[in-house]
């Protein structure tokens, strides 16, 4: 997540300068009242901005996934917090999650159906009557 000096510096980058608290106005509720709609030409210089940033220049290249560590770090953790926590799924039955024995093992699979249950066309109603499509041609035969 970017701050708002992180958001200036990344203007200032393609020569867009731009306050802080210009910068607010845009993150404001719409009902406030020194709320600003973003324009198309700071959307436009910020995301031009955000490439320069992340992917550097011709002359200065970067790699992108070194700069968003490099953010992810600064990131101070919040009180009571030791680290950032990383979402992982957890599974939900015990006996699925073992690495000794497959899942298979453990309980009997559901029964399947066989072909013999659901024979083919006996009993099944027709919904749309046979229809001769002609094709726009007007044979008559």
């Amino acid at each position: 997540m970017l701050r708002d000096d992180q958001i200036v510096e990344i203007l200032e980058l393609v020569d867009f300068r731009i306050s802080k608290t210009e910068l607010s106005a845009f993150f404001r509720a719409e009902d406030h009242e020194n709320y600003v709609e973003c324009g198309d030409q700071v959307l436009r210089n910020f995301l031009n901005g955000l490439v320069i940033h992340l992917r550097g220049t011709k002359e200065n290249p970067k790699n992108p996934t070194a700069v968003l560590a490099k953010h992810k770090a600064e990131i101070p953790a919040k009180e009571g917090q030791k680290e950032r926590p990383e979402f992982k799924a957890k599974p939900k039955d015990e006996d699925k999650a073992r690495g000794d024995q497959s899942p298979s093992k453990s309980k009997p699979a559901a029964k399947r159906t066989s072909k013999k249950e659901f024979p083919k066309g006996n009993n099944k109603i027709q919904v749309v009557e046979k229809v001769k499509f002609n094709f726009g041609k007007n044979k008559k035969s």
